[in-house]
């Protein structure tokens, strides 16, 4: 009981909060350019950015069609990653075809089994959390410099990793947008990499996506009446937002899609793309994946359902 309350109570991780300053500075200088009052500690949410104009990134404006074959770095690439890329305004992902070897592939499995067996990182649930901090082979997967050209040339700005999940089976999660949990002002400047480290079935759980929900209206807490007051969070279950996805998908007529994807392909997908996990029928099977996600340099980053600001472990890339 008394945990909960914790958890609910702003207070207590602003205290926690004050501890952790070497990871939390990146927001002061955005609070100043946008004119938010706020510690590096501080609660931050979707509510103190109302009435602020937030800017779209290039192709959330213009159509990557038209604007993506003027960029030189764009022009660098292999023919195929190029077609695969144009697509992106319009469907809000992208799939990279082969993208990572089969040796690269075998490698990164054989490193989740070296970090679950020394117990170098932690499991949450069927989620291996932030493994790019304990493996070198992990985070130069998913810093891996010709996926980092094509994330910064999708979003039309310099990204960053932040976190990695390891899953060696499907998620089964409803349909959310990333947007929800990894947060940004100006909204939109978050990107996720689904790495297949298998293949994917209608066994094993494949993803399921609405190609152009991305175009969406962002869905923030109080949309679902779970904006809380100055001292508490919201009360409302993850279930609730779930539910409210799902009515805002029944209002659209958008494809669902399944992604059977090959061992190495990579799916990117925009931060406010609505997606999820199909069952898992076959529960002798795994769906090994490696899913990272990255935020842009110069926008605010924060939770916005636990309204915390989001706390960045400086990345040291192996040389």
């Amino acid at each position: 009981m008394i945990s909960q309350f914790l958890r609910k109570f702003k207070p207590a991780y602003e205290a926690y909060n004050l501890l952790k300053r070497d990871q939390l500075v990146h927001n002061l200088p955005k609070y100043k350019k946008y004119g938010i009052e706020k510690n590096y500690y501080s609660s931050i949410s979707s509510k103190d950015f109302v009435g602020l104009d937030s800017p779209l990134n290039i192709h959330d404006r213009l159509n990557s069609r038209d604007t993506l074959p003027k960029v030189a770095a764009f022009k660098k690439l292999a023919v195929q990653r190029q077609e695969e890329l144009l697509s992106w305004s319009e469907n809000g992902y992208v799939i990279l075809k082969g993208f990572f070897s089969p040796e690269r592939v075998k490698q990164i499995n054989k490193e989740v089994e070296h970090l679950d067996e020394s117990k170098k990182a932690q499991w949450v649930g069927n989620k291996m959390m932030f493994a790019i901090h304990y493996s070198d082979i992990m985070l130069r997967a998913g810093a891996d410099p010709e996926l980092m050209k094509i994330i910064d040339l999708l979003m039309g700005k310099e990204m960053e990793l932040f976190q990695s999940i390891n899953f060696l089976t499907g998620s089964e999660q409803r349909t959310h947008s990333d947007s929800v949990h990894m947060s940004t002002f100006p909204y939109g400047n978050i990107i996720a990499a689904w790495i297949a480290l298998e293949s994917t079935t209608h066994q094993n759980g494949p993803l399921h996506y609405y190609p152009g929900s991305h175009k969406l209206p962002y869905i923030v807490n109080s949309d679902y009446d779970n904006t809380g007051s100055n001292y508490f969070l919201g009360d409302k279950d993850y279930s609730v937002y779930e539910d409210k996805i799902a009515s805002v998908l029944d209002e659209h007529h958008f494809e669902r899609k399944l992604l059977f994807a090959e061992s190495g392909d990579v799916l990117l997908w925009h931060s406010n793309l609505l997606h999820g996990g199909e069952p898992h029928h076959d529960k002798t099977l795994t769906r090994k994946s490696l899913v990272t996600h990255y935020y842009a340099q110069d926008a605010i980053c924060f939770h916005e359902i636990t309204q915390r600001p989001t706390l960045k472990r400086k990345l040291i890339l192996p040389k």
